[in-house]
């Protein structure tokens, strides 16, 4: 198990001293790094001017292809693509379902891009969705794969990690096995799963699509999102945008070409500093050796001791709250933070943070993140702050 790396965030950790951080899985404290790759992305438009796309897709690009693909197994970089958000890429993908309304499978626990953006689907008669509840999760994987093998469904939405919980899906390659170019395609939300936890998706990478982002467990900050298109699933989707149009193109004479890899999705023009930071970040880790398994390793230790303290009695009221997520000896890797669940959940949250501890709520839900900054002098504090709530 790597020891914490404050060295690596004397930037963060300088420009609020007193601060405690443990909302590792919200807003993750950027690594040096990533401010060396801030200046790198001002300095490359300064130096390209008008030819900088010509180095963004030449280089910048490539190599965040290539951090991801090493990072989830999958045998191609080209079948990744860059956005603002994982939004556009649910407006790039579902409208190519030809079916309207489009049958889509979820569960009542995806995130607000999706929960938002399908309801209103169905307000306009574009979408016809039914989700399975996520609780009790101890059911959860077999009622939504009983639900998937059902059939009848073009697309299939499900959280590799959720949200709220901290609750993980393990069957993704179930799930693959079900997919087809002709519908259900089967979309994964990675964002919380995504070097938060080792993923693997080499053997199922030609059956399902994955996207998440840099915000949190990447420690690069928003704007760099990411989408995993396996080849010949949506070859041509209806909202496109122009950077689509440039490489290897297929399409009728006349007609809209796109391109034959990844790059089908593309949208247009959008701020690449977050990629620089990124790849920043990655090459840091790289050469520290620090792996996402090191990593996780040494979050789940915290977790895990922060877990016996809140069973002891020594986090204060924390004791008379459920723990959704448990650190589990030996299971999985699990997320990177844990997921109390108590009716004073947001006072508890309110009165952390005007001690200057920061975590964060969803709802009845308070969530407490572990990360790389943090060591066990600063998990002493969080439970004296949760001790003196």
């Amino acid at each position: 198990m790597t020891g914490a790396r404050k060295d690596l965030f004397t930037r963060a950790l300088g420009a609020a001293p007193g601060r405690l951080h443990f909302a590792a899985h919200s807003h993750h404290l950027w690594p040096d790094a990533g401010f060396d790759g801030q200046v790198r992305a001002w300095d490359d438009a300064a130096l390209h001017a008008d030819r900088k796309w010509d180095h963004v897709f030449g280089a910048v690009i490539p190599e965040a292809q290539g951090h991801v693909a090493r990072e989830l197994g999958l045998p191609d970089p080209n079948t990744l693509t860059f956005s603002s958000n994982t939004h556009d890429f649910l407006l790039r993908l579902f409208p190519g379902v030809e079916r309207r309304p489009a049958r889509i499978l979820s569960t009542d626990a995806e995130f607000h891009s999706f929960r938002r953006q399908a309801q209103r689907w169905e307000e306009a008669g574009l979408a016809v969705v039914q989700r399975v509840p996520l609780q009790p999760f101890e059911t959860f994987e077999a009622r939504f794969l009983e639900a998937a093998r059902a059939g009848g469904h073009d697309g299939i939405v499900v959280s590799q990690v959720f949200f709220r919980t901290g609750q993980a899906f393990e069957a993704l390659g179930d799930l693959a096995a079900l997919a087809r170019p002709e519908c259900p395609w089967v979309l994964v939300d990675g964002y919380h799963g995504f070097m938060a936890r080792p993923t693997d998706l080499s053997t199922i990478a030609d059956r399902l699509f994955y996207t998440a982002g840099v915000y949190k467990y990447a420690m690069s900050g928003e704007g760099g999102c990411f989408l995993h298109a396996p080849d010949g699933f949506c070859p041509r989707p209806v909202v496109t945008g122009w950077f689509a149009e440039f490489g290897d193109l297929e399409g009728p004479p006349g007609g809209v070409g796109y391109r034959t890899d990844g790059g089908r999705f593309w949208g247009a023009t959008f701020d690449v500093s977050a990629l620089y930071r990124f790849n920043a970040a990655r090459r840091t880790l790289d050469a520290e050796g620090l792996t996402t398994a090191a990593i996780s390793e040494h979050a789940t230790a915290l977790a895990a001791a922060f877990q016996t303290a809140v069973g002891e009695g020594r986090a204060g009221p924390l004791g008379e709250a459920e723990i959704l997520n448990p650190v589990v000896p030996d299971a999985p890797v699990r997320a990177r933070f844990l997921a109390l669940r108590h009716p004073q959940a947001r006072s508890w949250q309110a009165a952390l943070l005007a001690a200057n501890v920061v975590t964060d709520v969803r709802d009845d839900v308070i969530r407490f993140g572990f990360g790389l900054y943090q060591d066990a002098d600063d998990l002493d504090g969080l439970i004296r702050a949760c001790g003196a709530l």
